[in-house]
């Protein structure tokens, strides 16, 4: 394990109940310089630059390491158990399964920064929520001037029959987690949209309108891809000529320029565009390192720390942060059509996740 070097009257002075009134940035600075070097995981290459910017911006010391959330957490409880913690921060991109094992488990703790909290709303902070990486609705802007989408019960009918790209939810949560917000805060809006398109009220033997709808895209044969770069060339990779639409990454965009996509953004699809899942920031739990890793955490909040991952379409949930005027994909102009990321119903999407994954293996059909 690393060596402790804070005192403990400097973590005292520091603790996660401080106020905003109490709390001293300059005080947590100079702790953080006292502890040593730290690592902080995320499931997007981004956090190399971020740590890379937080040495360049404290003079502490920071590595950035990519890592898939399932290994994240396999990580974390193995190092905690064997108390030879390593990895000091987790900025996990699944806050179902941060609430279901991690926290409770007492492997990881949030940290809402007493001086930002007030720009953080409420929802977005038990526990802390660092960004919302949007999935959007996209088409390819060679084959069609707008998108051929205006409602996502199209995607369910024999004209996009094999014709939808997305991940597999069976080896994608935030899909399975997609249905049960949409079930949980948008089930009327599913139903409406289907009454909207059909002109007729959904008849179903489903025990909702969501399940319907999912029951129905499974059954359409969507093209399943096992990583979101491969639903982006489906969709609008340079020389494509069948003509799909696909959920992907709004990060996904950026290829429009750096790989010749045609990417577009479908604006105004009733009753969304799209979905937004979360990354939760945690601090592990053991570190050595807990006044760098709540600096860090700190950092990660502000427009400067988050900027790598804003470049890319990922929404601060610091309200005061906004996404750059370059964004490829254009999203800025269109999160009220998103369904949010909520995480009240987090520990119910963790649980129901095998639930849905049984239900899309059942009503999947190529």
């Amino acid at each position: 394990m690393k060596h402790l070097t804070t005192s403990v009257a400097i973590l005292l002075a520091l603790t996660t109940t401080a106020s905003a009134e109490d709390f001293d940035l300059n005080a947590l600075i100079a702790a953080a310089k006292t502890e040593p070097p730290i690592t902080v995981f995320d499931s997007t290459g981004k956090i190399a630059d971020m740590a890379e910017g937080f040495t360049a911006k404290y003079g502490i010391a920071a590595t950035g390491t990519k890592t898939k959330a399932p290994a994240q957490m396999e990580t974390i409880i193995r190092e905690v158990q064997a108390g030879n913690v390593q990895g000091d921060v987790s900025l996990i991109a699944d806050v179902p399964a941060a609430m279901g094992q991690l926290l409770p488990g007492g492997f990881a703790e949030s940290w809402v920064p007493p001086d930002l909290a007030a720009d953080i709303a409420p929802e977005a902070q038990n526990p802390l929520l660092v960004v919302a990486s949007p999935n959007v609705l996209a088409y390819n802007t060679k084959l069609f001037e707008t998108c051929p989408i205006t409602n996502i019960w199209q995607l369910t009918d024999p004209d996009w029959k094999g014709k939808v790209a997305m991940q597999d939810p069976l080896g994608k949560p935030s899909y399975t987690d997609w249905f049960n917000q949409m079930r949980s805060y948008s089930d009327d809006k599913i139903r409406a949209a289907y009454q909207s398109h059909y002109g007729k009220a959904l008849e179903t033997d489903k025990a909702s309108a969501t399940e319907a709808f999912v029951a129905a895209l499974a059954a359409n044969g969507p093209l399943l891809t096992d990583a979101d770069a491969a639903a982006a060339e489906a969709v609008a990779a340079p020389g494509q000529t069948e003509p799909f639409v696909g959920l992907v990454s709004a990060a996904k965009f950026r290829d429009n320029a750096g790989a010749g996509f045609t990417l577009g953004l479908c604006a105004g699809v009733d009753p969304f565009i799209g979905f937004t899942n979360a990354t939760v920031g945690l601090i592990v739990k053991g570190t050595d390192s807990p006044n760098a890793a709540k600096l860090f955490i700190h950092y990660a909040m502000t427009a400067e720390g988050i900027a790598p991952q804003a470049e890319d379409g990922k929404i601060s949930l610091n309200t005061k942060v906004s996404l750059p005027a370059d964004e490829p994909s254009g999203i800025a102009a269109h999160t009220a059509e998103l369904l949010a990321y909520n995480p009240a119903s987090g520990l119910e999407d963790w649980d129901t996740r095998q639930d849905w994954q049984d239900f899309w293996r059942l009503n999947y059909a190529k």
